[in-house]
């Protein structure tokens, strides 16, 4: 008889938040072009003695720099969770945008776990066009290359298996090497999306993103990440408002701040393409 899966706690911790209108995040714009904000995230799996820190945020000077609603340091927010920075052994980066790769110096003993072709793209000759370094922090970059010095990055090329109830595949489109996570919770298991898909609707309605490297591979993705999940109430976005408002809170106190994702929803989450 196989040995079953442990399970994770799977949680969302909002740092940062925009100001937008629709028509900021669909290619194409759009027709209804009301009030769309973004929430900025990093997500914390828990489980199976595993503390792993999902993504990194961005800092102050950045957020002042690029405009963005900093709420709280991303990485000294694991501490309202229970968790100290200063012995966070593992961190996936989904990919290196800047919203995604900061604070690493906050997480001194870490690794980190990165696909290859994310970091290949990120130090390549690509960056000499604004489109595409406009999304990135050099600084960040620099870091990440430090480390693998170091020998604290660990680099990948295509799907692996983190851990039991952790595994790892590619979906790119809005960046090169851009990863998403399969979590195995109490409720089963958990598509952590991230910006494979931004929002619920990039996915329900296949409207791309604004960003992008590949816009057809980026629908692509949609689809893939969707064939991964029965609904779309297993399934975790990157930016969207939708997750705080949807998901259960980690405690009273943290409402608004830290939701659990491997509880179901408060609410089902509408997806057009289901119907």
């Amino acid at each position: 008889m196989p040995e079953s899966l442990p399970t994770y706690r799977l949680y969302a911790i909002k740092y940062a938040s925009r100001e937008a209108r629709r028509s900021d995040h669909f290619i194409g714009g759009d027709a209804r072009d009301e009030r769309m904000d973004m929430d900025y995230f990093i997500w914390v799996a828990v489980g199976a003695g595993r503390t792993i820190v999902i993504d990194t945020g961005f800092s102050a000077e950045v957020a002042a720099r690029r405009k963005r609603k900093l709420l709280r340091c991303p990485i000294e927010a694991l501490r309202l969770i229970g968790i100290e920075p200063g012995e966070v052994k593992d961190v996936i980066h989904t990919h290196l945008h800047y919203d995604h790769a900061g604070n690493i110096d906050l997480l001194p003993a870490a690794t980190f776990h990165l696909q290859q072709s994310e970091l290949a793209f990120a130090v390549g000759p690509d960056m000499r066009f604004r489109y595409f370094a406009a999304g990135y922090e050099a600084d960040d970059i620099a870091n990440l290359v430090r480390l693998n010095f170091a020998r604290r990055l660990k680099l990948y090329d295509g799907a692996f298996t983190f851990a039991p109830g952790i595994e790892i595949d590619i979906a790119p489109g809005h960046s090169v090497g851009l990863q998403y996570l399969r979590i195995h919770t109490e409720r089963g298991w958990i598509t952590l999306a991230g910006d494979v898909a931004s929002f619920f609707e990039n996915i329900s309605r296949q409207r791309p993103f604004v960003a992008a490297v590949d816009i057809a591979q980026m629908l692509r993705s949609y689809e893939k990440v969707r064939a991964t999940v029965p609904s779309l109430d297993y399934l975790i976005p990157g930016h969207d408002t939708l997750v705080m408002e949807s998901y259960p809170p980690a405690s009273e106190e943290l409402a608004g701040i830290v939701v659990r994702l491997d509880l179901p929803p408060l609410r089902p989450i509408p997806d057009r393409a289901a119907r």
